[in-house]
């Protein structure tokens, strides 16, 4: 039952999703990856073919303009559209999957260019438009947003009978060896980190100021204590509309010293800004230049150790008594180089891009219209993290003594 996707993006995470596809191919029968830059898709094919012996087709493709992909969608005729390029183009690619009816899949939600601000109300805007097209969309098939969600569903399934409060917690407790790098794409990753922080409290978004709020968080098994930072990120979005029992929602990041410190800096001097500025009589955006400058993530692979450490912990009722459970995974970015050439941050969303891909095409996640993952059964896609290089645990939590996030 093979079947053909078109993967676009060959980032970081474009690698590790054509790497874990070209594992499965039981599944995926034909796998294309086009990008702005064939080079790195050539890069990526080759290693593809060295690690796994299977050959990948690749191309070109300005993903920002619907009529490029449209072309490419009706040459390959794929059964899927694995988004793992920029937020900004998601919407081009839905119209594009629309217009050649094909389901659609990414990991992270649209988020306009002139605008720090990502939200799913653009994307949910196209559910009729699927529905009616007998198509497939599924959002944030990643890590957070996509795991986290799941490990919520899952626990919701298994653990509760209702959920209160969830507190998602991500730690990467890798060291790259760089005064100053991003884990993925740097234009996004400091968007997200100096944007107002907001999470859901009495029944709205709350807004305080970015890294406002810290805490130090102990990991399991050894990993670490680490400084972690309250910011937005969009699957609490969905969560609490899904899940309308979620009385609070909050998630929480870590960030070193020397990181906060150099984006300080160059937040101070402008170079975190999104407006176009004028240089030398042609218009730039500073943070897409400071991007230029800065390592890529994709290469950081070579270097990065230590592990990531990323989970939700959950509090809710269950036959009537209060409890709290920890879901979570632990990932180590030496291994993860072992096995495809990538970084852990970039292998904890390529997986769950590869795994959420899986589950549409074989058909246990199906449906007309636009989802997000927490409103499909957890149930197999927890069994295809374990199968895939993403182990979780689960732990309960005594509700008297543990008061770190109350």
């Amino acid at each position: 039952m093979s079947k053909s996707v078109l993967i676009v993006g060959a980032g970081g995470v474009g690698s590790v999703v054509a790497h874990k596809c070209a594992m499965v191919p039981e599944v995926f029968g034909k796998i294309h990856l086009a990008s702005r830059t064939v080079s790195k898709c050539e890069e990526i094919a080759k290693s593809v073919l060295e690690r796994t012996g299977v050959t990948i087709t690749t191309s070109a493709l300005d993903a920002d303009v619907v009529a490029n992909t449209v072309a490419l969608l009706k040459e390959l005729k794929p059964d899927l559209l694995l988004n793992v390029a920029l937020p900004y183009q998601d919407l081009v690619l839905m119209d594009a999957c629309l217009e050649c009816g094909v389901d659609y899949l990414d990991t992270a939600n649209y988020e306009p260019k002139d605008e720090a601000k990502f939200e799913y109300h653009w994307q949910w805007a196209y559910q009729e438009r699927f529905e009616q097209a007998g198509l497939t969309a599924l959002l944030g098939s990643g890590f957070d947003p996509g795991v986290t969600n799941v490990f919520t569903a899952w626990m919701l399934k298994h653990h509760f009978d209702e959920i209160t409060e969830i507190d998602i917690v991500d730690v990467n407790g890798g060291d790259h060896g760089q005064h100053f790098a991003t884990n993925f794409n740097p234009e996004i990753n400091i968007r997200e980190v100096t944007a107002p922080c907001r999470h859901w409290e009495d029944g709205a978004f709350q807004e305080t100021p970015p890294l406002s709020h810290k805490l130090s968080f102990d990991c399991p098994e050894e990993v670490g204590t680490y400084n972690i930072y309250q910011m937005y990120h969009e699957e609490m979005e969905s969560l609490v509309k899904h899940i309308p029992t979620i009385k609070r929602a909050r998630f929480w990041m870590s960030f070193g010293d020397a990181y906060l410190k150099h984006l300080e800096v160059l937040q101070n001097v402008g170079m975190t800004g999104i407006e176009p500025i004028e240089y030398n009589g042609q218009e730039i955006i500073p943070l897409q230049f400071l991007k230029a400058v800065l390592p890529d993530p994709g290469d950081l692979g070579q270097t990065t150790q230590g592990r990531t450490c990323i989970g939700v912990i959950a509090k809710g009722i269950k036959d009537g008594k209060e409890k709290r459970v920890y879901t979570y995974n632990i990932c180590n970015h030496e291994e993860c180089f072992e096995e495809v050439g990538s970084q852990a941050v970039s292998y904890t969303t390529g997986v769950p891009a590869m795994i959420g891909a899986k589950m549409m095409l074989e058909g246990k996640w199906d449906g007309n219209g636009v989802w997000n993952m927490e409103q499909f059964d957890p149930d197999p896609f927890m069994e295809e993290l374990n199968a895939h290089g993403l182990p979780w645990k689960v732990v309960e939590l005594d509700v008297e003594q543990y008061n770190q996030f109350s």
